[in-house]
C-alpha cells in the first residue's frame, strides 16, 4: 500500500491491528474446535470446566468459575449437566463442608483426554505456518499475555478500563465522570 501521493509505502493497518489477528485466529480456533468438543455438555465451556477439574488437589466450584470466568451461576448449571453425564462428582471438602469439591469421573478424564488430543491436532493445524520454536514462542507469549489479562479483567471496572485506554482531554477541558 503506497501514501497518498504514492511516495511511500504505509503498513497496511487491518494487517498490523492486534485485534483483527487474534480475531481471525481465535474464529478459525473456536469452528474447529467446536467439532472437537461439541458433543459434550457445555461445548467448550465443558471442556474448559471439565480441565480444571483434572487438577490435583481438587478445587470448589467458586475457584473454577473465577479461574474460568465464568458466572457462579452458569457454572452451577453447567456442572449439574456434566455430573448428569456421569462426567464429574461434586463431593463435599473436608475443610469446609459447605463447600463443594469438583472431580473427574474415570468417563470425565478418558472424555477430557479424547478431546484434549484432537485439540491438539486443532491447535496444529492452526499453527502449521510456523516452526516448531515459533509456536513454543507463541505459546509462551500467549501464556504471558494471557495471565496478564486475567490479572486486569478489563469486565471488574469498565471504567477503569476506558480511562486507560483512552487518551487524558486536550487541555482545559474536562474529562467525563
Amino acid at each position: 500500500m503506497t501514501g497518498p501521493q504514492g511516495d511511500e509505502p504505509r503498513p497496511d493497518p487491518i494487517n498490523d491491528d492486534l485485534g483483527w489477528m487474534l480475531g481471525v485466529a481465535f474464529r478459525a480456533y473456536v469452528r474447529a474446535a467446536e467439532h472437537a468438543v461439541g458433543e459434550l455438555p457445555g461445548g467448550p465451556r465443558g471442556y474448559h470446566v471439565l480441565t480444571a477439574a483434572d487438577r490435583e488437589p481438587p478445587r470448589n466450584q467458586g475457584a473454577i468459575a473465577e479461574e474460568l470466568g465464568i458466572d457462579r451461576t452458569v457454572l452451577t448449571y453447567l456442572i449439574d449437566d456434566l455430573e448428569q453425564a456421569g462426567l464429574v462428582v461434586r463431593r463435599p471438602d473436608p475443610a469446609d463442608r459447605r463447600s463443594r469439591l469438583v472431580t473427574l469421573t474415570g468417563a470425565g478424564r478418558d472424555a477430557a483426554r479424547r478431546r484434549r488430543d484432537t485439540l491438539r491436532t486443532v491447535e496444529s493445524r492452526l499453527l502449521q505456518p510456523l516452526t516448531p520454536q515459533q509456536d513454543a514462542t507463541l505459546r509462551d507469549l500467549l501464556r504471558r499475555v494471557a495471565c496478564a489479562a486475567q490479572a486486569f479483567d478489563p469486565l471488574t471496572d469498565l471504567c477503569v478500563a476506558v480511562e486507560a485506554a483512552t487518551e487524558p482531554p486536550p487541555a482545559g477541558r474536562a474529562a467525563r465522570t
